[in-house]
Parts: C-alpha cells; sequence; structure tokens
C-alpha cells in the first residue's frame, strides 16, 4: 500500500466489484486489485518501446494486491488468488523490416515474467501474443486490430472477476 506504478497509457479495470478511483494531484489512482491489463500507446514499435513498455508493466505488477475471503450465501469462500496482470503494446506500425520478425521476438525475450509484454497490436502490421514460454503467436496477416481484440477478451475472460479488495489497508494507507 502506498506504492504507486508509473504512469500508464490505458488500463483496463474493473468498476463492478472495485468501483472507486482517488484523485491524487492531478491523475487518476486505480486500486491495483482492480487491474485486468495495461497497455502503453505508441506511434511506432522498436527495440527502445518494448523496453520502455516493458518497465511500465513491471511498475504496474509489483504493487501490492490484496484478496480477502469472500462471503456468499453459501458462506465463506477462500480469497480468490491474484490473477497475472496482462501487459501489452499498442502502435500503428513497425520500424522493423519484416514487421514481425526475429528482432521483435527479441526484444520480446528479454527480461522475465515480471516485466513480460503479453499481447499487442501493430495495427498495420499484426499482433503478437506471448506467454511465459515465449511468443507463439504473431499473426501478419490482415484484421490485426480485430484479431488483437478477440485475444485480449479471450485472455480477460479467463481472469474471471478481480479478487474482493481490503479496503480497509487503503484506508490504513490514507491516515498516515
Amino acid at each position: 500500500m502506498g506504492d504507486f506504478s508509473e504512469q500508464i497509457d490505458a488500463v483496463i479495470f474493473d468498476r463492478q466489484y472495485s468501483p472507486f478511483i482517488f484523485n491524487y494531484q492531478g491523475e487518476s489512482i486505480i486500486p491495483a486489485e482492480s487491474v485486468y491489463a495495461v497497455f502503453e500507446a505508441k506511434q511506432a514499435i522498436n527495440a527502445g518501446q518494448v523496453s520502455y513498455a516493458r518497465k511500465k508493466v513491471a511498475s504496474v505488477r509489483k504493487l501490492h494486491r490484496t484478496s480477502l475471503p469472500i462471503p456468499t450465501a453459501a458462506g465463506i469462500l477462500p480469497p480468490k488468488p491474484l490473477h497475472s496482470i496482462i501487459g501489452g503494446i499498442l502502435t500503428f506500425e513497425s520500424e522493423w523490416n519484416p514487421a514481425l520478425g526475429e528482432p521483435l521476438t527479441d526484444a520480446l525475450a528479454a527480461g522475465d515474467a515480471s516485466d513480460r509484454l503479453d499481447i499487442g497490436c501493430v495495427a498495420a502490421q499484426g499482433m503478437f501474443s506471448c506467454d511465459a514460454n515465449g511468443c507463439y503467436s504473431l499473426v501478419p496477416q490482415g484484421k490485426p486490430a480485430t484479431t488483437f481484440l478477440f485475444e485480449l477478451i479471450a485472455r480477460l475472460q479467463s481472469i474471471a472477476t478481480v479478487p474482493m479488495i481490503d479496503i480497509r489497508a487503503y484506508a490504513q494507507w490514507l491516515t498516515r
């Protein structure tokens, strides 16, 4: 509690089960538990932008998140395990030739799970999708934004809902 990520261009977060957002010094603060995915948006993808996006994603993934037991009509359920926050990059084009070739996979392979880019869209050329074992899908054909959207939705479906936030942990931070 009390730590902040770096500024993020696009955040997909839950507003149903964690509807509160703080405004602090002109910035919107979203509880880390509420975050499903974060993306950096750039004009073009290159090694520098991939490295930059990885750093931003890591700044979100390192944040402390809580998960409380869930009261239901059938009794108390255990806390939901924390999901991995999806990280990615969105660009219009690629500075590489080929756009989705070895330079991209090399840039994506750097680092570790804390800063991995899971998915990305290069709107003019294609999209990529990666997991802990590496990039398994480079899609250089037409309709990259639609292909990206379908893959992102499938990943979000697998996460389901966010964990139950320990609101009191946030309240303690506010009174320091």
